[in-house]
């Protein structure tokens, strides 16, 4: 009885998510062609239609490969799946860590299988036909080649670490893991740049001492010393465009996506890399990670009380249960309890993304810049000017650009 409770609670929030989208794809298809006044002498129709022919077949596909996937989470949780190959893991008699590291490593390579297809058709075929796409086979599998083996060696390491301290602290396992995982993130945060990304980028000097001065001067400003300033060759996978900081403190390394450089001028950069700055200045990584490690925490402690029990195996009927097969089912319901804040996290970076707004326009002086950024990005990444409000709650980050464009202006009007 409370299997079939949690399973329609599921369908129940997935039939929700899809009703967004079709809120969505209704809202994109009123307003779509509907030039807004910030964006004209921008884009014109045939540009509009484009966009929105870009985000009805994302929007599409993005269903179909949701449902496949709904359907595989059922069938491997509620279907006998998961019983049949937690029972095959205790067949092979493995030591704890053996058998977890087995457990899960199987379950990863099994994901990234069933993701190839929807990965190649995303890729090679709408990204392509849109014009983003400009990444080789070869390249692509390479690039799967890499993930995969850098997934196996995180997942590997954590897993290691974390049956370990399971398996030798019994009753304080909860804390030692929530410690552990706080450390080794901030690790990840550190060494990521050095190690893990140059694996699928080439880092160069950007070439242009007069704009590197530009942002070294913006960034003293703000209080960040820039250690250096890069551009990674992404124009070898993507057409889409981005910029970001790395680096722990006031210390950190500028990064322009080449594609960024080739379409924006010097202010608009100028703004976007001080919009990051405000990022920082404004402490929104820390509070971040703050309330979520604090969460974190907690999350931990209520998912040690209910892993010290039978609860989960005996509710989802798993004959030999184990301490993995209770740990993929409990992450499974957490992400159900999760739902229901998920706006809240999302209004809580929206608001952080005006505050860095404001924040370029008060460092750079220069709300045209911040705001020709916004219209290129938007314009050049076929974004959707007309997300439904309701979509927007649930699943902005940002805020929506012409509310983003709108806000800024009435920055400047007060200043």
């Amino acid at each position: 009885m409370y299997l079939i409770i949690i399973l329609l609670i599921y369908l129940s929030m997935t039939v929700f998510e899809y009703w967004l989208n079709y809120l969505n794809l209704l809202n994109l298809r009123k307003y779509g062609s509907v030039i807004p006044a910030e964006f004209e002498g921008q884009i014109d129709q045939d540009l509009l239609y484009k966009t929105q022919n870009y985000n009805i077949e994302k929007m599409r596909f993005g269903f179909v490969s949701s449902v496949f996937h709904t359907i595989i989470l059922i069938l491997f949780l509620f279907g006998g799946i998961m019983d049949f190959y937690n029972s095959w893991i205790v067949y092979l008699n493995l030591p704890f860590i053996i058998s977890g590291l087995i457990f899960f490593i199987i379950l990863l390579y099994a994901e990234t299988l069933l993701s190839i297809p929807f990965n190649l058709y995303s890729v090679f075929k709408i990204e392509n036909k849109y014009g983003f796409n400009t990444m080789t086979p070869g390249l692509w599998f390479k690039d799967l080649i890499k993930s995969l083996l850098i997934s196996t060696v995180l997942l590997g390491l954590v897993s290691t670490a974390g049956l370990f301290l399971i398996e030798k602290y019994p009753g304080l396992w909860w804390f030692l893991i929530w410690c552990f995982f706080l450390a080794f993130s901030v690790f990840m945060m550190y060494i990521s740049p050095y190690i893990i990304e140059p694996l699928f980028h080439k880092f160069t000097s950007i070439g242009d001492e007069a704009l590197e001065g530009s942002i070294r001067a913006i960034m003293q400003k703000a209080g960040i010393k820039v250690s250096r300033v890069f551009k990674i060759d992404a124009s070898k996978r993507t057409r889409h465009t981005n910029a970001y900081f790395t680096g722990i403190g006031k210390v950190k390394r500028i990064i322009l996506y080449d594609t960024l450089i080739e379409k924006m001028i010097r202010d608009e950069l100028l703004s976007v890399l001080a919009h990051e700055a405000g990022h920082w200045k404004k402490r929104h990584i820390l509070k971040f990670m703050i309330i979520t490690e604090c969460i974190a925490l907690i999350v931990m402690y209520i998912s040690f009380r209910i892993l010290n029990t039978d609860i989960l195996n005996d509710l989802f009927k798993i004959k030999e249960g184990t301490f993995f097969s209770d740990a993929v089912i409990l992450g499974f319901l957490l992400t159900i309890a999760a739902f229901p804040f998920s706006p809240v996290f999302k209004y809580i970076s929206r608001r952080n993304e005006i505050e860095a707004d404001k924040y370029s326009y008060m460092l750079t002086g220069n709300a045209h810049g911040m705001i020709n950024a916004l219209v290129k990005l938007s314009r050049d990444n076929l974004s959707n000017l007309h997300p439904h409000p309701l979509y927007a709650m649930f699943h902005y980050t940002p805020p929506p650009v012409l509310e983003r464009i709108r806000r800024i202006k009435k920055i400047t009007e007060k200043h």
